[in-house]
């Protein structure tokens, strides 16, 4: 894409949006400014608990108010960086915003709007439970990539959420494998089993489509000003980890999965490009189904 705007051109969301006085967040060579990401301690990366859970902290409304939103654009450093594949998540929404807490669980670090800015609601995907937490992937991340060095930024982030703030709504039956030694994208089910595969454009090596990490599809609009056409854009929960941001926007440097006329070849911006009948099959899916970068 050669602009990336995240809004939608569904009438009726755009009424929704301006009576909420929501002002749309340019992603891709946009001339508005991005409000200045936010920060909190930095914690440790997401691994299996060892021990027993720990109480969960009582947090009450107004507290998690002042949270910093853990959204597509933020950077917060008391997220946890999810550096793994997952193969089965839970789908669930929340009734309100919900805290995330850190590798400690001792504090909040930010919290999950319960609308995300299509001023829908929230997808959670939960990966883990301990007790009376769920380990959920989240949108933000943790660190940009010219603050991490040579080492490049986690692609993906994680964090605890207290069960109780959670509202189960399904459980994906296939999830999205992408390939970027064979440049394909693969739909595959529970049982492993390969249900519809195609070809794929991918990032080339100076803005690389992160691999061996697992994030999700978060959410999906139209916008054919970005060249994309009447093709839905799938906006994943992954990050460019080389690159701030490699579209020269201010969208947080996400991975999209979108049309493109070019289909093969190590050739974007670490977005991976695909036919029509790809998108369509991708859009079948429900927001919330895994995508596993190989």
């Amino acid at each position: 894409m050669r602009t990336r705007t995240i809004w939608t051109t569904a009438g009726a969301t755009l009424a929704v949006l301006a009576a909420a006085g929501f002002v749309m967040t340019a992603l891709l060579g946009s001339d508005r400014t991005a409000a200045a990401p936010v920060t909190t301690p930095a914690t440790t990366p997401a691994t299996a608990p060892a021990t027993a859970a720990p109480a969960v902290p009582h947090v009450d409304a107004a507290a998690v108010a002042k949270l910093p939103e853990a959204q597509y654009s933020a950077v917060i450093a008391g997220l946890m960086p999810f550096d793994r594949t997952v193969r089965s998540d839970t789908v669930f929404h929340l009734p309100a915003d919900a805290p995330l807490f850190g590798a400690h669980r001792d504090r909040p670090v930010a919290r999950l709007a319960a609308q995300d800015f299509l001023r829908q609601p929230t997808t959670v995907v939960g990966v883990e439970r301990d007790g009376d937490w769920e380990l959920v992937l989240t949108p933000a991340r943790q660190q940009l990539p010219s603050a991490a060095g040579t080492t490049g930024a986690a692609a993906q982030t994680a964090a605890w959420v207290p069960v109780r703030a959670l509202r189960e709504t399904a459980t994906p039956r296939s999830r999205i494998v992408i390939s970027t030694t064979d440049q394909t994208v693969s739909v595959v089910n529970a049982a492993g089993t390969t249900l519809q595969r195609f070809d794929a454009g991918v990032g080339t090596a100076d803005t690389p489509t992160p691999t061996d990490v697992t994030g999700y599809l978060e959410q999906r609009y139209v916008d054919p000003a970005q060249g994309t056409g009447d093709h839905p854009i799938q906006l994943t929960s992954l990050h460019s980890g080389a690159a701030d941001e490699p579209y020269g926007g201010h969208d947080g440097g996400l991975i999209g999965l979108h049309w493109n006329a070019t289909t093969s070849g190590t050739v974007s911006h670490g977005c991976v490009r695909l036919d029509a009948d790809a998108v369509a099959a991708v859009n079948a899916l429900p927001l919330g189904t895994l995508v596993t970068v190989e």
